[in-house]
């Protein structure tokens, strides 16, 4: 029996992200935080389960390198955006986080339209604010959830996201804006 028929189980776990994401919206935006945080954690637990079984059987598809990435940003972005209508976070770092992804995505499209293709590789710094962005909403969720946590991770948490996110987005721009003006000048 091949393992072969197994290999669609990676992009439906991708495809039930999608679906958690008016859910986890909607608990957040009621303040049924508790159900909110239960959504954040199967959408994670999906989301490392499809991306083990897609790198150790190699059932990676084009499908899944472009939805998985786009689900995760959707979970996130959604967060942000409950937590800031819900007033639990400010606007200007939704702003702000909303911002650096419109300068990521503005900046591939005028890459590949004013000088070529390219593979776009998460750098460090991006990886480290979307893990910074994860932790603060998952600690922020488990705060109003009544659960066990200390209050600073409010005040420490937007912090930590603003300045990665213009650590990052700043990353970004210089190093693709230096790869853009070389290949413009050869």
């Amino acid at each position: 029996m091949s393992l072969e028929r197994w290999r669609w189980i990676p992009n439906a776990l991708t495809f039930l992200r999608i679906l958690l994401i008016a859910p986890f919206a909607s608990g957040l935006l009621t303040a049924n935080y508790r159900l909110a945080l239960l959504i954040f954690v199967v959408a994670a637990a999906t989301d490392a389960f499809d991306g083990f079984l897609a790198r150790h059987f190699n059932w990676r598809s084009r499908f899944g390198a472009v939805a998985d990435p786009l689900a995760d940003k959707a979970l996130l972005l959604t967060a942000y955006l409950m937590l800031t209508l819900t007033e639990v976070l400010p606007v200007w770092l939704f702003i702000l986080v909303l911002g650096r992804d419109l300068l990521i995505v503005g900046g591939a499209l005028a890459y590949h339209y004013g000088i070529g293709r390219f593979d776009m590789e998460p750098s460090l710094p991006g990886k480290l604010n979307t893990f910074i962005q994860i932790l603060v909403v998952l600690a922020i969720i488990v705060l109003l959830a009544g659960l066990p946590m200390q209050p600073w991770v409010m005040d420490v948490g937007i912090l930590m996201v603003a300045i990665s996110a213009i650590f990052s987005g700043g990353h970004y721009l210089m190093v693709w804006g230096l790869r853009a003006w070389r290949a413009r000048r050869s």
